[in-house]
């Protein structure tokens, strides 16, 4: 029992650990496609014309919730004339009609340009170099009848839903997204395509995949075999190329649900036991991918002899047997098989096992959503960690309703009187008073409304039994929605002699009901009665169906006559009838109309009730999506903004009720004001660090935005940092501070205002010299005269009489700017102070520019200490910290504490910030053991990787996103503290290995915050290196700058030392380097 605990935990912590991988590199292909490589082209296959029209309206969607890239072709394409016509087939009438899209995309271009006039290119030249993913999503859903209206593969499934609780809630569709993403990789610059089956999240590491050229390529899994009796198998030549987290093996033989002899024959037992199972997932590429884009494009009178015949090529048996020679003969007997053998044949298939052949895996790695039993079983047993059971969702008080602390509650509206059972799934509804829904039990899409029928005693009840499921549907051509039911267990496709409804057999609910099987099928031609085409649910009256619902369900008198009357006078529809008469763009638009209504009221009552803590931004967006009243709505919320500080004066920051003034002022289409009240969310965060910073000194605290006409009152009213000991007499005095630079290892972000004065921060960062010298430093002389000379290390030179012109703002081509800065914090131009005396400052940095090594903070704080030190002023870290803070919120460079904490405490120590008035922080020196310092010392390279950064341009994304309260933003940064204190203790613990670890998810983390803090040569960089390494990222806010390589090994670090002072690819310089450990 222990082992098998065990083996449960480490698979759910494995899936975790894999979605939230692959919605990552999502993300990041969604954000910057040109550095991390996105589909070309997505494509569904559909099982009608209406269907794909509800497709698209998925697809544009995922495009505005950033799960597509805008750059990505999208199309949904129906089986012709909604006749069925097999996967195999739909393959090749997807490629064709993709082909057809791009030659439409072309001349339009060509219409537009009309200059520049090209030959059209052959449908073959147009998908041949695309890279694309194609979802196979037709069909009717039998097994999971109230996903039959949205399309299966668009099912809810909330795994990681908590991470963005704003966002829309995840469908199963988003996470095959985040999964596919990571094998574009596999294809390189070779054109072909990736086939997935929509009711199936394959859970594995795709990144990983590798694909050999001019092939298909089939992903398997190692299953037991009572499973693989119900699925194909695939038969992998005993011989390839493995590793301890794959293999690729050439398929010698393909078996459809074999028995065991069938194994045994084939040779398709593993050595454990097992066999592989073919997951649905096909990749082609290179000349195979040519082969069939070639056959694809002459399909059309193969797709016509299909419909013809009224015969279906399958994908999994027919199409994919063309690349298996053992097939051949048997394929050569099947529809088309001749010309798949002619036109693939040429090329092999080979088995891609995605999982360690030590790791028994089960199918708990491979969810398959076939059934609704298997839905609930995802969200409540494999997946139970993961499901947020709460999103989007209005729901009562816990003293006027009744509902389960598992039931999992979407994009829904709960009214008092309401009761939900245990692990049930409520989903895009909304339920009045006086309903009742049992365990394990599905709703989806109900609009219950509240009974108008006021002369009735006792409100209207419904009670939905335990394990049931319950939708509605719009009807084409009526105004009626239908609402339909049966069991969580029945399978529609079962013969009515063995056949369930609502749990019961179904040929004794019938009986029990009076119910004729003339009342349900009417044709005498019906092959096979079965509840797929019984005619059992009526149209009429929402509150008269209920009731019917009840009755038919054996929840009301069974032999009442009255009810069993209206079921059979009522017009009626079955399930099969309902799968061709929904009314897509009906259901779209209340399901859009829906969502904007509940975003509405969670805006609402985060502008009347709380304190901005929601992502108003992102629900606006879905608001806007009403486009009749939308936009009206959002202007109604501006109405809030004048009041919103004064309300919670005293902990609202006024920088978050601007930055929800912006967003609400862009959602209204007025970007002018946006942009003039987002200079306004600025000057509050500068106004807010200096409060944080300042509070405690003497004299008046006036605000810095009133001080950008140009005084320096604000700065002169706080004569604590210096004695005035200039002004007395003239004595001659110079000052020297050298400093060291910073690495940071991980936390930076959490030391940045606004995130520091309102959150915790951690950052575990090392002083360090390069090339054995200290690079940032400052030499500041009192001389004979009046005024100020500055100086820098490349030649710029400022001599200023007039003190009263260092005032604010400065101009960003300043180059002085910084100095002008530390002046003003720290006093120094006060009148008292330079009356009689001139004052000289030199500065110099000894870095390559956009270093990332905290070289202008550092610099700051070097200027700071040494203009406090030749006054007689406080002169101590602490204060200096503080100063640099609000020196640089000046400057408008943004910036944290991090840096200027990293050049003025020696060695590797780990820095705590504590939110508040004011701001404290603690300084944690680790005492590094020698051989401590030796290893890391021998292992860790500090790179030049000659690519610039600004670390402001990163920095103002990341604030906004922080103010505008960016849930992935802020899970993200909260991250990087904890892998700070987790840092900290493999420090002390002198597990290097580990910080390894924390160094690449910090990297991971970094580029979630900003995509755009990497680039392609820096990605190229650490591929280059990580054989070699356990841990790389950029230092700072990335973007360019240094690179910290943690090694492997001393062996390793010298031999990656050797591969890049010998490598072209690479103009990097690397930098001697040591811990700078001396107290100054």
């Amino acid at each position: 029992m222990e082992r098998k605990y065990n083996h449960r935990s480490r698979v759910k912590a494995d899936l975790t650990a894999i979605l939230r991988k692959s919605w990552y590199h999502l993300r990041l292909s969604v954000r910057h496609p040109a550095r991390v490589p996105t589909w070309d082209a997505i494509v569904l296959t559909a099982a009608s014309p209406e269907q794909a029209q509800l497709y698209e309206w998925q697809l544009k969607r995922a495009k505005r919730m950033g799960r597509i890239a805008d750059s990505t072709v999208t199309l949904a394409v129906p089986d012709p004339h909604g006749q069925r016509i097999g996967s195999g087939a739909a393959t090749l009438c997807a490629i064709l009609e993709l082909a057809k899209h791009y030659q439409q995309l072309f001349l339009e271009s060509q219409c537009r340009n009309s200059r520049r006039k090209e030959p059209s290119p052959s449908f073959i030249d147009l998908i041949a170099k695309k890279h694309i993913l194609l979802l196979h999503a037709g069909g009717d859903s039998k097994r999971v009848p109230w996903a039959n209206p949205m399309g299966k593969v668009f099912l809810p499934l909330p795994y990681l839903a908590a991470d963005d609780q704003d966002g829309p809630v995840p469908l199963l569709f988003d996470h095959i997204l985040a999964i596919a993403s990571c094998a574009r990789q596999a294809f390189q610059n070779e054109g072909g395509m990736l086939t997935m089956t929509g009711d199936v999240l394959p859970c594995f590491d795709a990144s990983t995949m590798v694909m050999p050229n001019d092939a298909s390529c089939i992903v398997t899994v190692p299953i037991t075999l009572d499973i693989a009796s119900n699925h194909g198998v695939i038969v992998a030549a005993k011989s390839g190329i493995s590793n301890d987290t794959n293999s690729i093996n050439l398929v010698e033989n393909l078996l459809q649900k074999p028995c065991l002899d069938e194994l045994v024959r084939h040779q398709a037992i593993l050595d454990d036991g097992r066999t592989l199972l073919d997951t649905g997932i096909i990749a082609v590429r290179g000349q195979a991918w040519l082969n069939l884009v070639k056959l694809a494009c002459s399909s059309q009178s193969m797709i016509s002899e299909l419909l013809e015949k009224k015969k279906e090529m399958s994908l999994y048996e027919d199409l994919v047997a063309a690349w298996v020679p053992a097939k051949h003969e048997w394929l050569r007997s099947r529809p088309l098989g001749d010309e798949l053998v002619n036109s693939l044949g040429e090329q092999e298939m080979f088995s891609y096992c995605a999982c360690r052949l030590n790791f028994d895996a089960g199918d708990l790695l491979f969810l398959h959503f076939g059934t609704s039993s298997e839905v609930l079983d995802h969200m409540s047993e494999t997946g139970a960690g993961l499901v947020g059971r709460r999103h989007l969702c209005s729901i009562p008080a816990t003293n006027v309703s009744d509902i389960a602390a598992s039931a999992i509650i979407l994009s829904s509206k709960i009214e008092p009187g309401v009761s939900i059972g245990e692990d049930s799934l409520i989903y895009d509804s909304f339920i009045s008073g006086g309903i009742q829904i049992g365990s394990q039990s599905i709703v989806v899409g109900v609009n219950v409304p509240a009974t108008s029928d006021t002369t009735e005693r006792l409100p209207f009840r419904f009670m939905l039994p335990d394990r049931h499921c319950f939708w509605e549907v719009p009807l084409v051509e009526r105004t009626e929605r239908v609402i339909v039911y049966c069991g969580i267990h029945d399978n529609p496709k079962i013969p009515l002699s063995n056949g369930t409804f609502c749990g019961k057999p179904l040929r004794k609910v019938l009986d029990d009901l009076g119910i004729q099987d003339t009342d349900l099928w009417i044709s005498e031609n019906t092959l096979e009665k079965c509840l797929w085409n019984a005619k059992i649910f009526p149209i009429l009256p929402y509150f008269e169906m209920l009731t019917l619902a009840s009755w038919l369900m054996g929840l009301d008198n069974q032999i009442n006559e009255t009810l069993r009357s209206s079921w059979k006078r009522s017009q009626r529809i079955s399930l099969e009838e309902l799968h061709k008469s929904i009314n897509f763009s009906h259901m779209c638009l209340g399901s859009s109309n829906h969502q904007a209504d509940l975003a509405s009221g969670i805006v609402n009552a985060c502008l009347n009730f709380g304190l901005l803590g929601r992502n108003l931004s992102q629900l606006c967006q879905e608001i806007l999506q009403k486009e009749s009243t939308g936009i009206e709505v959002c202007k109604g919320f501006l109405f809030h903004c004048p009041n919103l500080q004064a309300q919670n004066s005293a902990i609202l920051p006024k920088s978050r009720a601007y930055q929800v003034h912006a967003d609400l002022l862009r959602a209204c289409g007025d970007e002018e004001m946006a942009l003039e009240t987002e200079q306004k969310v600025w000057a509050s965060i500068a106004d807010e660090t200096a409060s944080a910073v300042r509070y405690g000194f003497k004299g008046k605290m006036t605000s810095l935005s009133e001080n950008l006409a140009g005084s320096s009152s604000w700065f002169a009213s706080n004569p604590d940092n210096t004695s005035g000991c200039c002004g007395e007499s003239f004595h001659h005095r110079t000052v020297k501070i050298e400093l060291p630079v910073r690495v940071d290892f991980v936390g930076g972000w959490s030391d940045t205002p606004p995130w520091s004065l309102e959150r915790a921060g951690c950052v575990l960062n090392m002083a360090i010299t390069l090339e054995d010298s200290l690079p940032i430093g400052t030499v500041i002389e009192i001389e004979k005269g009046t005024g100020i000379f500055i100086s820098d290390d490349v030649g710029n030179q400022l001599s200023i009489e007039d003190l009263s012109s260092i005032a604010l703002p400065f101009e960003i081509s300043d180059p002085f700017r910084l100095v002008k800065s530390a002046l003003l914090v720290t006093s120094v131009i006060h009148e008292k102070i330079l009356q009689s005396v001139a004052l000289q400052i030199r500065t110099w940095a000894n870095v390559p520019r956009g270093s990332g090594l905290g070289t202008s903070s550092i610099l700051a704080a070097a200027v700071v200490k040494g203009l406090l030190r030749i006054t007689d002023g406080d002169e101590s870290n602490e204060n200096v910290t503080r100063l640099v803070l609000v020196l640089e919120q000046l400057m408008g460079t943004g910036g944290g504490w991090q840096d200027q904490i990293g050049g003025l405490y020696a060695g590797i120590k780990f820095t705590a910030s504590f939110p508040g008035i004011p701001l404290r922080l603690q300084v944690i020196p680790l005492l590094a053991s020698p051989q401590l310092i030796k290893e890391l010392q021998q292992r860790l390279l500090v790179v030049f990787t000659g690519q610039v950064r600004l670390a402001h341009q990163v920095l103002h994304k990341v604030v906004t996103r922080y103010l505008q309260r960016d849930n992935l933003l802020v899970s993200s940064i909260k991250r990087l503290t904890e892998l700070a204190k987790i840092a900290r203790e493999a420090f002390m613990s002198c597990d290097i290995d580990a910080l390894g670890d924390i160094m690449l998810e910090a990297w991971r983390l970094h580029q979630e915050l900003d995509p755009f803090c990497s680039n392609e040569f820096v990605d190229k960089l650490f591929a280059f290196c990580d054989y070699y390494c356990c841990g790389y990222k950029l230092v700072g806010a990335g973007g360019g700058g240094f690179a910290l390589l943690l090694a492997k090994s001393a062996e390793s670090a010298e031999e990656l030392r050797h591969s890049l002072v010998n490598t072209s690819d690479f103009d990097v310089k690397i930098y001697g380097w040591k811990i700078f450990l001396e107290n100054y």
